[in-house]
């Protein structure tokens, strides 16, 4: 019998291979948006059960640049209540994060009761770009697999729901997304001479995933892949699977409403 303290790797754990690019195709902006509303819908039910229950989320998205990470998260938030949730979108650490230990400023971050934390790429920085742009030692990088196992266990263990995805595009799609940017005056800020050269590692960056997938991909903290190659499919089968997941073993139903105050509202407020 597994203890508490138990970390089990998930087995077989994901790799950006298993992503079939002609798959996940919705071609229909109606239907899109039909579908969108409605598991927008029933994650404000979520949002609201866990907030009525002191429940606490944390919501890991990673994934290649330009693969759509902060048009899912402008969905995914668009309809919770705000009070409910905060966004972390991650850059560089400052100075004084560099000296202290990398997961510091996540666990400042670490949601209330009730609350969700949804972190717009996050401490697995540890073992992707940092480990590849050689920020951190081959020591460093390789002891924060064990660390983040460990960080991970220690929260779900006391109550907190991780749900963690990485959202996969291919290397056509994403050069295309860039001329995208470059084209449009709107979006061309978001384009950096870091994501041109990040490209150029494309190879380095994938084995790295892998390797993250492979040794952090827990059974109480699974690693999600996302086809992001169509952004509308992308969007709605996240927030699908994101309701799904945060369902299992909650009670969505609303609360009922106390009696005794039911019936003093009704005398205050003057009305059958």
């Amino acid at each position: 019998m597994n203890t508490p303290s138990e970390i089990i790797i998930s087995d077989p754990s994901p790799k950006l291979s298993d992503v079939d690019f002609s798959e996940g195709i919705i071609e229909d902006k109606k239907a899109y948006q039909k579908q969108l509303s409605h598991w927008q819908k029933r994650l404000l039910a979520v949002q609201q059960a866990y907030f009525h229950q002191g429940r606490r989320v944390i919501i890991v998205l990673e994934g290649w640049d330009a693969s759509g990470k902060g048009g899912l998260i402008r969905r995914i938030t668009e309809r919770l209540d705000p009070r409910g949730f905060r966004v972390y979108p991650i850059a560089a650490p400052t100075k004084d994060e560099q000296g202290r230990h990398y997961l510091y400023r996540f666990q400042k971050a670490l949601p209330p009761p009730g609350r969700i934390a949804i972190f717009d790429r996050s401490y697995y920085g540890r073992v992707l770009v940092e480990r590849v742009e050689g920020f951190a030692s081959i020591d460093e990088w390789q002891r924060a697999y064990q660390e983040i196992n460990e960080f991970e266990r220690m929260l779900t263990d006391d109550g907190v729901r991780i749900i963690k995805a990485f959202i996969h595009i291919s290397k056509d799609e994403q050069l295309q997304r860039f001329k995208e940017r470059l084209d449009n005056p709107v979006k061309r800020w978001k384009l950096t001479e870091e994501d041109i050269r990040n490209r150029q590692k494309w190879s380095a960056y994938e084995q790295a995933t892998n390797d993250m997938f492979k040794r952090t991909s827990t059974s109480n903290a699974p690693w999600h892949l996302v086809n992001g190659n169509h952004k509308w499919y992308a969007r709605v089968s996240a927030i699908k699977g994101l309701v799904l997941l945060l369902e299992q073993g909650v009670d969505t139903t609303p609360p009922p409403i106390d009696p005794d105050m039911l019936e003093w509202a009704k005398q205050q407020l003057r009305f059958e």
